[in-house]
């Protein structure tokens, strides 16, 4: 069974950089064919995606947050870590880390962790 969790903080002041962690287990970060993504969901709003990691280390991101987001990767802990710099208050949200089968299937995914941007 794979498991996913997300760690990070709850509180970031407005132009701070947002790091969250998502360490998985069950499987490995590595394995074929898996992408490795992140989601955030906002009040009110439909889930967003933010970007991802490829199983051969190759990123991409959602063209709103390209120039602001960045995702690498710890293969030795299984961990995956995203990084947003100049945060907004619009980045409120809950962030969620999922996997991504063949960029088709979202199988499993993180609790996600509530983050509060806010001075």
């Amino acid at each position: 069974q794979v498991q996913l969790q997300e760690s990070g903080p709850g509180l970031v002041k407005p132009s701070q950089t947002l790091s969250l962690t998502c360490t998985v287990s069950g499987g490995s970060i590595l394995t074929d064919g898996y992408y490795w993504s992140w989601i955030r969901q906002s009040p009110g709003k439909q889930l967003e995606w933010i970007g991802a990691i490829s199983y051969s280390n190759n990123t991409y991101f959602s063209p709103s947050l390209k120039s602001r987001a960045s995702i690498s990767r710890d293969t030795s802990k299984n961990q995956f870590t995203m990084h947003l710099n100049s945060v907004i208050p619009e980045d409120t949200s809950v962030y969620y880390c999922a996997r991504v089968l063949g960029w088709a299937l979202y199988d499993y995914w993180g609790q996600g962790t509530q983050v509060t941007v806010s001075s």
